[in-house]
């Protein structure tokens, strides 16, 4: 009979010997990757931030770049216009209009923009001398009063004595000291929105970088797009290349959009101001056509001067403007907007106002032009990847 063999003892395996190694906590390793990674995110954020203007400042040539690039296939497949040349011309044909415009009306402008930079403060000081006079009830409840500012008048008593008139000149209220209240306020606002304008030199870079940029993606936008694609993995690439589409798709549509409706506002607001007699009609329609950019606060910054100079004719011009501007802006929003973006960006207002605030907060007048289109790509974004595909859930234009 064998004997039974001596069992050996069998040495454990590298992996549960790697199992039995491992004791808790962080290695060395571990700490120095976890802390390059802190690193480098904070040195990347740094850099972001140094150079946040420029970033914004090419975001705009792309969108620009995006609308570019739907006029050169137009040429393309009607004219037979290459997309380079199409750019090109697309692009000078846009700045040559804008600067034959602005030749027609530059004596117009230059007289309106001079006496609208000297009247402004005065509109601004008779309009918050109005506000003194009617102070009383729920209007002075809203409106604090100026500091050193004498109460209202008093209706005169039974016993026959005259009213109080209004502040004399050089009393408190007069219109020949600049006001120290709202016209501050206002002086200190945009020197904060357009501080990226205190430099002439940065504003005129700033602008042919983005034109610069308009005829380069114009010209060959699917460099761009498969240099994109070309860092996702490849099965994920199908999802990216949708994902990409439906926002340049989006892009485009609301610039062209927001085109149409800065030059027909422009037009709508010189006329209506031109015939309630309002000085500087033309160059006050200008500001407002340009701050049309940005939804929601534009027209209410637009409306602020155009109040204000209604003021130097009496308080009902001013009341009318303020009316015509309110009749204005929903026309907008109810007949023109839906007319020209029939599939719509879908932001919801309260969004739409809180990335305006932040943006504006955070980057000032150049961050709150973009907003807007930077939401609309991150919320075609959220949609698509996250709602959808993560969610489950259906979303508008599926």
């Amino acid at each position: 009979m064998e004997p039974h063999p001596v069992p050996r003892e069998t040495a454990p395996s590298p992996r549960a010997g790697g199992d039995l190694a491992r004791q808790p906590g962080w290695r060395s390793a571990d700490v120095l990757r976890a802390a390059a990674l802190v690193l480098g995110l904070y040195l990347v954020l740094q850099l972001l931030w140094l150079a946040h203007d420029l970033l914004l400042i090419a975001f705009l040539g792309v969108l620009f770049g995006l609308a570019v690039g739907r006029g050169t296939e137009v040429l393309q497949r009607r004219l037979r216009v290459p997309r380079g040349l199409g750019a090109v011309l697309i692009v000078f044909a846009f700045v040559g209009g804008l600067v034959g415009l602005g030749a027609w009306t530059a004596p117009v402008l230059r007289a309106q923009f001079g006496e609208l930079r000297q009247k402004l403060p005065v509109a601004v000081g008779r309009a918050e001398d109005w506000l003194d006079l009617h102070r009383g009830g729920f209007l002075g409840q809203l409106v604090p009063a100026r500091p050193g500012t004498p109460p209202a008048p008093l209706p005169a008593g039974p016993d026959g004595e005259p009213q109080a008139g209004p502040p004399a000149p050089g009393s408190g209220g007069s219109l020949a000291e600049l006001p120290k209240t709202l016209s501050g306020q206002l002086g200190a606002l945009s020197h904060y929105l357009f501080s990226f304008l205190s430099s002439t030199v940065a504003m005129l870079a700033g602008l042919v970088l983005v034109l610069f940029l308009a005829i380069y993606i114009g010209a060959d936008p699917d460099l761009y797009f498969r240099g994109i694609l070309h860092l996702v993995p490849h099965p994920a690439r199908p999802r990216a290349r949708e994902v990409l589409t439906a926002i340049s798709v989006t892009l485009g549509r609301w610039l062209q959009a927001q085109l149409v409706a800065m030059a027909v506002m422009a037009v709508v607001i010189s006329i209506v101001l031109s015939l309630l007699g309002v000085k500087a009609a033309l160059s006050l329609g200008l500001i407002a056509g340009l701050l049309e950019f940005i939804p929601i606060a534009g027209p209410f910054l637009s409306a602020v001067p155009a109040v204000a100079m209604g003021f130097l004719d009496s308080p009902h011009t001013a009341l009318f403007v303020a009316l015509a501007w309110i009749a204005i802006q929903q026309m907008e929003n109810h007949v023109l907007i839906p007319i020209l973006m029939r599939q719509g960006l879908d932001l919801p207002p309260v969004v739409t106002l809180l990335g305006l605030a932040l943006m504006g907060i955070v980057f000032g007048f150049l961050g709150m032009l973009v907003a807007v289109p930077l939401l609309a790509a991150v919320m075609v974004a959220v949609k698509l990847l996250y709602v959808r595909d993560v969610v489950g859930d259906e979303v508008a234009g599926d």
